[in-house]
């Protein structure tokens, strides 16, 4: 008989525009109580970013282990716009990798990584749960909502909220929020929680142990809590918009600043919005963020019922972050700031994590790719530009034992979406942010005398030497990471400092 197969399972959640500071210790009081033990029980990465804020993007990146100007998919994938509808062909991902190493792969929820190309061309099984808008891979929640006798499309939602210069006033501007009368059974996050369950129990038998012995990867990507954060009771009035207070960055005057910011303010119609519509907004957010932890809480418990929790990494990560009115902002677009770009991720490994455990080493989204291919003992491409973080995860907290020649720096890109192409490149310290924006003028902030970033000091005399080594640090990534820009960049910014 051959040797059973000891590597892990794995179940990966993936939320949709989930701000980093949702989970933090010292973010608004948003009820998170599932995410917060994978936290209390496993390791929680203080400095996670996202290599973009765009979704297909970033979703292609973790997919290949690339930043995004090395798989190409460079804005979303289902606007007529799209640089590349689908994945370029013979690029390895860490599914097909983990598939073929006999990993049992699942999926529900999202995709938006092409058109053409689903998560079956990518080693995967999909059990349902796209939307018409970003996939349209199937009819199964459609199915489930008629079968409950609330069919979508047929339901009158209640304190809608849009974008523009009347808030209430659906026939121009972007749909922000809403409450739906429609019960919590019938929400898309319930219905991927349960199909996430239904994957669980269809991986175990009585003893907790896979059908076959081979283990199982599973993902789970929430539609949310991306815009419209639509929620039903008691998510729709469990925070109060009056004791919400604007955050810092609210002041935010764009003096100073790229112009394109002033722009997209006007271009998304947030300009039309005041404080007392974004605390509407945001208590609605906040809800739709407790609504799929509360869909989390139920799928962990699963992995207990079914004697898998033990066997079982358990990762959570959001794709990028939200604005909802921090700098004034609707959605995200070409402005690189913590808002959008730093992300959550709690990783829970049984016998691996140090519960309780923090990480401070700077880390990407997509270094989840190398982590997940460790997981499984499966060779890492050397395509990926992605570190595996199971060094950090075994560490614990102890920054004596983070791998030397860790980076200190995380580095991110922006490509443009349907507002058009805008080239911008970031690299953050622990300290500060240098933004290099192409057309305009460039931004550097400090993050300790200034973590709104509400003034930026590329021109201040006394930052000359940080904006000096932070445009190195810059140069060098695009060197290593075959950067397309690097050809003339570098020079531009040398001799700018």
């Amino acid at each position: 008989m051959a040797d059973a197969d000891t590597r892990p399972n794995v179940l990966f959640v993936l939320t949709d525009q989930e701000r980093y500071d949702c989970t933090a210790p010292d973010g608004p009081p948003v009820e998170t109580p599932a995410m917060d033990r994978l936290s209390s029980e496993g390791t929680r990465f203080s400095r996670a970013c996202t290599p973009i804020s765009i979704c297909t993007s970033a979703r292609a990146s973790l997919m290949t282990g690339r930043f995004p100007h090395g798989h190409g998919m460079l804005n979303n994938s289902h606007e007529a716009d799209a640089i590349r509808p689908n994945l370029p062909p013979g690029i390895p991902t860490f599914s097909e990798r983990l598939a073929d190493s006999g990993y049992e792969c699942s999926y529900t929820g999202k995709w938006h990584v092409g058109r053409g190309k689903t998560p079956e061309d990518f080693g995967f099984s999909y059990l349902g749960g796209s939307d018409k808008h970003h996939d349209d891979i199937d009819d199964a929640f459609r199915e489930y909502r008629e079968e409950r006798g609330v069919p979508l499309g047929e339901v009158d939602l209640e304190e809608e909220l849009y974008t523009g210069d009347d808030p209430r006033d659906g026939s121009e501007g972007t749909f922000v929020a809403a409450k739906t009368p429609v019960d919590v059974k019938e929400t898309r996050a319930w219905f991927l929680a349960e199909r996430t369950i239904d994957a669980i129990e269809a991986h175990a038998d009585g003893d907790g142990n896979s059908d076959d012995g081979a283990p199982f990867f599973h993902r789970a990507d929430f539609y949310g809590p991306h815009h419209p954060y639509v929620v039903p009771e008691p998510y729709a009035s469990m925070y109060d918009p009056d004791a919400i207070e604007p955050p810092e960055s609210y002041a935010e005057t764009y003096d100073g600043k790229p112009q394109v910011q002033a722009n997209y303010l006007a271009y998304r119609g947030a300009d039309g919005l005041d404080w007392e519509c974004w605390a509407e907004a945001t208590a609605k957010y906040w809800g739709f963020v407790t609504l799929i932890d509360d869909q989390l809480e139920r799928i962990l418990e699963a992995l207990e019922e079914y004697g898998l929790a033990g066997e079982t990494a358990v990762v959570h990560a959001s794709d990028h972050g939200d604005f909802i009115g921090n700098h004034r902002q609707f959605n995200k677009g070409p402005l690189m700031y913590d808002d959008t770009y730093r992300i959550p991720l709690q990783v829970r490994w049984p016998g691996v994590t140090e519960p309780g455990s923090v990480c401070d080493a700077p880390v990407h989204l997509h270094d989840l790719a190398a982590t997940f291919l460790e997981m499984g003992d499966v060779g890492i491409p050397e395509s990926f530009d992605s570190r595996s973080l199971v060094p950090l995860l075994e560490a614990g907290d102890d920054p004596k034992t983070v791998p030397e020649g860790w980076p200190d720096s995380t580095f991110a890109q922006y490509h443009g979406d349907e507002f058009g192409l805008y080239t911008q490149r970031m690299v953050r310290t622990d300290r500060y942010k240098y933004v290099y924006n192409g057309p305009d003028i460039d931004e550097l902030y400090d993050l300790e005398a200034d973590p709104a970033e509400l003034q930026n000091l590329i021109d201040h005399p006394e930052y000359a030497d940080v904006r000096r080594e932070m445009r190195e640090r810059l140069i060098e990534w695009m060197e290593e990471t075959d950067d397309p820009n690097r050809g003339w960049v570098p020079d531009v910014l040398r001799n700018a400092s």
